[in-house]
């Protein structure tokens, strides 16, 4: 009991002490202990904390025991007060009293605290009174608050104050908490309390039982710090703790005391003079020599700054200030002194930063480590200033390997300006990206996206609902996953990005030759590969960007790739999708991925512009150039997948599409010296028609006579004209059969009929199974159907057969429906005329609004006929008694009430058009009369009727489908012509692989279609894209120009198959030169044969096949015939690669290769025995350079890789194999 009565030691009333407190027998003679004499019990105060006021100011706090656990008290905050875990922890300590600092100090500490906190997701830990500097701290949270209009702030201050000094601390007290407590700050009545500061988030209020008692809190708090400081930095486990920083403004004897301890615990303090009292005192000596930090010179200096409260201090405790602070100034690298000067213009973040790296340089790491640490707290702390300023200087030397954990934080952590930083200083994406496992890593980190929802979708096997979040982090994703669901957005033309396994070569990876396809790597021990799949660590950063929807880390990824126009339209692709895919058209998300798309969709089109005013004709390569890092597909066809109207638009562009549509003939032949050489033929022989390579190279061979015909009637300008001809000519002979000669016995007309019928769906098959991609059946349907003129032909032709299978019928009924039928379907193939207008620039705009006003049409008709119906309904209900005939009901009801919006009255009003009981069948019921014989319906309330159904009908309606009619026109009208060469592409892609025959004479190029694919079972040609458009057939192509698409290696011309001399026989071929050896280039007159087999019928076949069909697909071999093959077209062969590891550590790999003494070459095995095998795949399948190749007969290889276990014996140089069989295996191949 103290010396007041009725105040205990604790300093609460005996009063508010339990029963057994106040018994003086049991604790007669004792000295009061807070550990004996105080229990603990379950908190009563917790919950949320409102101070009212401006903005409402919302907040958490908990009472909590000083004996806590301070692991408790972190996981408290972070799970259940849901704050994220700091990446510096801001300990700020002073004078607990009001003091004053001048305005410029005070701005720059509370801008500077701000900035550091907001900056680097800090944590800012005060006493959390309103009182000394923690009102300083508040004060500068409250600025940012109503600086940044935000309620709830995103700066966290936590305050740590002694549940006994607090001021009206009973409003806080609730057993089941409170939601939220109002606590009001009463400054004038706290007396010796204090009250909560009101501009701090967060309060842990410790309790050891006792009131009225500072200081109860310091060792709770110090506990936490420490605990805190032991936290790893991130969620990465990169070994780097958070840091702790004591920010030093004024105080006395208890900050001198938590300064020393800090320190002593490597914990770096930053002081700021001119706050007061000590903070000054430390200042003034931090810059002198330890031999000049006298006991004198601290005396004087508290004398200075502590003014009359030095008179307290005893000399007992001026030596021991002296000591501390001399250990204090020997730590210099734990010390910042923040002053304001005028030449470093800078806040106390700064100082707060770099005292952090100061310290970091100092402790136990060492070297590279070090650096390496402060700059992981760089990037953790968002800072590049000072990565700039004190990391990356001079003096260090990065290399790329260095800063890659840095580079992973930054991307993860969404930090791009950190990211073009690192990449200035010297990160290497290739380097970076090298190993699979961190581009896994990437995606398994991916942020809360719609791609990151459905690639957990893709990876659960379809668990995750909508609206269900994905945890981040997930080492379930890989890059398969990624490649699937890529390919699905960029589409199924594509190749995947990544391979099952590595998608990039390394040192274990085998390199094996093939005549003529280059170097082919064959992956080991069961890895799946996959051929076209290219490292482009470049795209694959840039990819990740832009999946999760990030405009400034895609902009820098966008930077490093290597095809940029290509990759720009990938990510315009990709995003569409995703964007279509959200199902939510107005969601924040959808709109950023339309915006992001149409981004990067100007972007392709500025790189296309600038490459386009350099050099035209190899911009227009670019178009069709293949991208291996984007599937092997072309700009052109990403452009068009991704729906980039405005880049197809460009003038590059359709320059390209003009010289693809005129093919070989030159763009600027007028329209009318076309049409005129396709009836008269042989002026192309006079120089009447220009041709493109004689047209941009004077100097080239022109082309012969056939050529020139050939290039006439191939082009798919011709083709189009033909085509619209022999329409033409298909409705005249449609129309004259319906009109004139419909027999009840087919005609000739009518059979010419059905043949030319015939053709038209022979194509129509054609287009359908047209292998233009390599894709699916269901794909090819699908973007068939998705044609209007497609399915406007599809209707036309099911409704020709049906009518046809009518008009065959003996019935006279049944034959006059057939013939109806036939007339409707005439109407369907008439309106199918118009698809010829969409190549013109006129009336193709035309089109597409036509197009549009129908949709608006289809949607007015369904409006209109809600009042057409309403009133004609109600109209024959009181005109009309009992009708039962249902024509005459639909009559009355819709037709009738349809007809009166265009001025028709209706005249079943009077008797003579009507019928009195309805027997008549052609007249309609008279309406209902009353005994006088005069109308029973009221007259009035028809006529009101009618005048609101005209008002509404002809007036409002009418006008407002006028109007809509106005503004599809504007709106499709601005933006028409690049609706028009966007659709243009369609055309141009149909006749460009249509064949060279109008209908009916199509049929004949169908026919060898159907032996080509059916009977002689070649491969279907691909036709993924346009092939570059030839400058003319000439000798001379050093130009580079190819006849198919545009690689990044022009593969050479073969080599072994062109030998003079045909091995194993007498037989020579004919020279072929390079530049002949392409089938495009003027055909060389040579007749050299050979085959086996003395078959007169063969070689004729041969013969006939070689206008198109059987033909060596690396071109002219100088032979013609099968010669030493078995037969015509690709002999298949299959050729295993057996491979194995020399050593345990997989360093060095075998490959078994057969020395073939008669070629004087080493050759791949053919049949193998008794091998132990336990690894197969596929790496190879496609044609091969062989000497005994023919124009018509070709070798088709199959690679495949055979690994073997460790139980194989020993591969010798010397012995090549057990058991070996010379003769090479072949395998006929479906």
């Amino acid at each position: 009991e103290s010396e007041r009565e009725g105040i205990c030691k604790c300093g609460y009333p005996k009063i508010q002490h339990c029963d057994e407190a106040i018994k003086p027998e049991d604790y007669m003679g004792e000295q009061w202990d807070t550990h004996r004499h105080v229990r603990e019990v379950p908190t009563d105060a917790f919950g949320d904390i409102t101070f009212g006021g401006l903005g409402q100011k919302t907040g958490k706090y908990v009472r909590v025991s000083s004996d806590i656990s301070s692991e408790s008290l972190y996981q408290l905050m972070t799970e259940h007060w849901k704050l994220r875990s700091p990446n510096l922890l801001i300990s700020v300590t002073g004078g607990a009293k009001n003091f004053y600092m001048k305005t410029h100090l005070k701005d720059k500490f509370r801008r500077g605290l701000i900035k550091v906190a907001q900056t680097t997701g800090a944590w800012i830990l005060t006493g959390g009174t309103h009182a000394g500097v923690m009102k300083h701290v508040g004060m500068a949270v409250r600025d940012y608050t109503l600086s940044s209009g935000l309620m709830e702030g995103q700066i966290v201050v936590i305050g740590v104050a002694p549940w006994g000094v607090i001021h009206n601390r009973h409003t806080l007290v609730h057993p089941e908490g409170c939601f939220p407590a109002y606590y009001a700050l009463d400054e004038q009545g706290q007396g010796r309390l204090s009250c909560l500061d009101i501009n701090h988030t967060h309060f842990l209020l410790v309790d050891d039982g006792t009131h009225g008692h500072y200081g109860v809190e310091i060792e709770l708090r110090a506990r936490l710090e420490k605990l805190i400081s032991q936290q790893t930095l991130g969620s990465r486990g990169s070994g780097v703790t958070i840091p702790v920083v004591c920010v030093v403004l004024d105080g006395g004897p208890g900050t001198l005391n938590t300064i020393y301890n800090a320190m002593l615990k490597h914990t770096p303090c930053v002081v700021l003079e001119g706050s007061g009292r000590l903070a000054d005192v430390i200042a003034q000596v931090a810059a002198l020599p330890l031999s000049k930090v006298t006991l004198v010179l601290i005396s004087q200096l508290m004398k200075r700054f502590f003014g009359q409260e030095y008179q307290s201090f005893t000399e007992v405790q001026v030596i021991e200030w002296t000591k501390k602070i001399q250990d204090i100034i020997r730590m210099p690298h734990l010390l910042t002194v923040f002053r304001i000067d005028e030449d470093k213009n800078y806040d106390v973040d700064v100082a707060i930063l770099q005292a952090l790296l100061k310290a970091s340089r100092s402790d136990e790491h060492a070297g590279r480590q070090s650096w390496e640490r402060q700059l992981e707290l760089a990037v953790a702390w968002n800072r590049v200033d000072i990565a700039e300023s004190e990391i990356f200087t001079e003096e260090s030397q990065w290399t790329s390997c260095d800063l890659h954990p840095a580079m992973f934080s930054a991307l993860v952590g969404d930090k791009p300006e950190f990211v073009r930083l690192l990449l200035e200083n010297g990160v290497c994406v290739g380097k970076f990206l090298e190993q699979e496992d961190k581009l896994t890593e990437l995606y398994a980190h991916l942020p809360a996206c719609f791609f990151l929802r459905k690639l957990a979708k893709r990876v659960q096997g379809g668990k995750i609902h909508r609206g269900q979040e994905p945890q981040p982090g997930s080492s379930k994703i890989s890059l398969s996953h990624v490649a699937e669901e890529v390919r699905h957005l960029l589409g199924s033309f594509t190749q995947p990005l990544y391979g099952l396994s590595r998608h990039k070569m390394t040192g274990d990876d085998v390199r094996l030759a093939v005549p003529s396809k280059g170097l082919v790597d064959l992956p080991c021990l069961g890895e799946e590969w996959t051929p076209d799949t290219v490292w482009d660590p470049g795209r694959d950063l840039f990819l990740w960007a832009v999946v999760q929807n990030n405009t400034e880390l895609a902009e820098i990824g966008w930077e490093q790739v290597q095809d940029c126009i290509a990759a720009a339209l990938a990510a315009c692709k990709i995003l569409r999708k995703l964007a279509q895919e959200s199902g939510e058209d107005d969601s924040e998300e959808a709109k950023e991925m339309r915006e992001l798309a149409s981004h990067y969709e100007k972007q392709a089109i500025g790189v296309f512009s600038e490459c386009h005013s350099w050099d035209a004709q190899r911009a227009q390569k670019l178009l069709i150039r293949v991208s291996p890092s984007w599937g092997r597909s072309t700009c052109l066809w990403l452009a068009l997948e991704a729906d980039a109207k405005s880049f197809i638009a460009h003038s590059g562009v359709q320059a390209l599409l003009t010289q693809i549509w005129c093919g070989e003939l030159s763009v600027d032949n007028p329209h009318w010296k076309v049409l005129l050489c396709m009836i008269f033929f042989p002026l192309i022989y006079t120089g009447f028609l220009i041709f493109s390579g004689s047209s941009q190279k004077p100097e080239l061979e022109p082309l012969n006579c056939s050529s020139r015909l050939m290039s006439l009637f191939t082009s798919p300008q011709v083709k189009f004209y033909w085509n619209i001809a022999s329409y033409f000519g298909f409705l005249w002979l449609f129309a004259v059969v319906l009109m004139i000669d419909f027999q009840a016995y087919p005609s000739w007309r009518e059979l010419l009929l059905y043949v030319w019928l015939t053709s038209l769906v022979c194509e129509e098959f054609r287009q359908l199974y047209h292998d233009f991609d390599g894709s699916g059946f269901r794909r090819k349907a699908k973007m068939y159907i998705s044609d209007l003129w497609n399915i406007l032909d599809v209707l036309s032709i099911v409704l020709f057969i049906v009518g046809l299978v009518c008009r065959l019928q003996a019935s006279g009924t049944v034959f006059y429906v057939g013939k109806v039928v036939l007339c409707i379907d005439f109407i369907i193939f008439s309106l199918r005329l118009m698809a010829i207008f969409t190549i013109s620039r006129t009336l193709g705009p035309k089109i597409i609004i036509v197009r549009r006003m129908m949709m608006d049409l289809f949607f007015f008709m369904f409006l209109l006929s809600i009042w057409v119906v309403a009133y004609g309904v109600a109209k024959q209900g009181i005109l009309i008694h009992n009708e039962e005939r249902l024509n005459w009901i639909i009559r009355g009801a819709v037709y009738e009430p349809y007809l009166i919006i265009f001025g028709n009255v209706p005249t079943n009003i009077d008797s003579e058009h009507c019928s009195v009981n309805g027997s008549d069948p052609l007249k309609p019921k008279c309406p209902m009369l009353n005994d006088e014989n005069m109308p029973a319906f009221p007259e009035w309330l028809t006529i009101i009727m009618l005048c609101v159904y005209l008002l509404f009908a002809n007036i409002l309606l009418l006008n407002l489908l006028i109007a809509i009619f106005n503004y599809t026109f504007q709106e499709v009208q601005d933006n028409t012509d690049t609706i028009w060469k966007f659709q243009r592409y369609e055309l141009i892609k149909e006749y460009h692989s249509r064949p060279a025959l109008p209908p009916p004479f199509i049929l004949l190029s169908h026919l060898i279609l159907f032996i080509r694919a059916v009977l002689l079972r070649y491969p279907p040609q691909r036709h993924k894209t346009f092939s570059e458009p030839k400058q003319g057939r000439s000798s001379d192509r050093d130009d580079g120009e190819s006849s198919g698409q545009e690689t990044d290696e022009e593969a050479a011309p073969h080599t072994f198959a062109r030998q003079l001399q045909y091995p194993c026989s007498t037989v020579k071929r004919f020279p072929v030169p390079e530049e002949k050896v392409p089938w495009e280039v003027p055909d060389i007159n040579y007749i050299t044969y050979f085959t086996k087999l003395n078959n007169i019928i063969l070689d004729l076949l041969n013969f006939i096949l070689m206008n198109g069909f059987g033909r060596n697909p690396g071109g002219r071999t100088g032979i013609r015939g099968k010669g030493a093959l078995k037969s015509l077209g690709p002999n298949h062969i299959l050729h295993p690669v057996l491979t194995r590891w020399r050593d345990a550590e997989h360093k060095v790999l075998e490959f078994l290769a057969v020395w073939e003494e008669a070629e004087k070459h080493w050759a791949l095995p053919g049949r193998l025995h008794s091998m132990c095998v336990f690894s197969v795949m596929q790496v190879y399948k496609g044609y091969v350079d062989d000497s005994r190749n023919t124009d018509n007969a070709w070798i088709e290889t199959t690679i495949v890789t055979l690994h073997c276990d460790k139980h194989t014996p020993p591969m010798n140089p010397g012995i090549v194999i057990l058991e070996y069989a010379r003769a090479i295996r072949e395998k006929k191949m479906n």
